[in-house]
């Protein structure tokens, strides 16, 4: 029994060093903003994913809100259309790997690839060398940072606006989850794909349209992640 409870301690602090929401063990890995203002990010991952990253920023306009959207390289060269709207309606783009494959995170050589793939897409559609860059599952390990530091971007965690909604339960469930952890300064983290190959996101969407009028109710307004911490979007 304690060699068990031994073994689940470990995996549960190796969990919470490289993958947690919240750690700042490894790195700077901010999930909100220091700040007294009621100002929240939305954020959204694994996208482009079509035909419902389109519908997302359809309900982003109609509601006049900005956003930041974290997508992997073969994501973005598959549906360049979009993320040049995305940025043209004044969203904000940041790296998401390429594959978004936990194999190609581990070694540095794998990573820096990954990273450097994902640039040279996303240059050309967004403007520039995005600045930003969010791991895939939120994985971290130190040589991640190092890596970080030396193609100059600025890494960003979040907190996930609930556990279950990468499997698209109830858009009520969804609602209620963002409801309860908006806070000031904080990111959410939310999907408008899934991993590198696309899903349904009819349950975030419908989440996100029916989540802003409620929290604008509350006092909050909405900024990209750049903004809210106050750092370049692009290098």
């Amino acid at each position: 029994m304690k060699a068990l409870a031994a073994a689940v301690a470990g995996v549960g602090a190796g969990y919470w060093f490289t993958a947690s929401q919240w750690s700042q063990a490894l790195g700077r890995f901010p999930f909100r903003a220091h700040t007294t203002e009621p100002v929240v990010a939305l954020t959204f991952d694994d996208g482009p994913n079509e035909p419902w990253t389109s519908r997302l920023a359809d309900v982003l306009a109609a509601h006049d809100v900005r956003a930041t959207f974290f997508q992997p390289g073969a994501c973005a060269e598959r549906y360049p259309d979009t993320t040049r709207r995305l940025v043209a309606e004044g969203h904000t783009v940041g790296n998401h790997s390429f594959h978004h494959d936990i194999r190609r995170l581990v070694r540095r050589p794998d990573l820096a690839e990954e990273i450097e793939r994902t640039q040279e897409v996303l240059a050309p559609l967004v403007g520039g060398t995005p600045a930003l860059y969010r791991p895939p599952w939120l994985f971290r390990h130190p040589g991640l940072f190092a890596e970080l530091d030396a193609h100059g971007l600025t890494p960003v965690g979040g907190e996930f606006c609930h556990p279950l909604e990468v499997f698209q339960p109830d858009p009520r469930i969804l609602v209620d989850g963002i409801l309860r952890r908006a806070r000031p300064g904080l990111i959410i983290v939310c999907h408008d794909g899934y991993n590198a190959t696309g899903a349904p996101r009819d349950a975030t969407i419908a989440a996100i349209d029916r989540v802003i009028p409620l929290l604008k109710q509350r006092g909050f307004g909405f900024a990209t992640v750049n903004d809210l911490l106050g750092v370049p979007r692009l290098q």
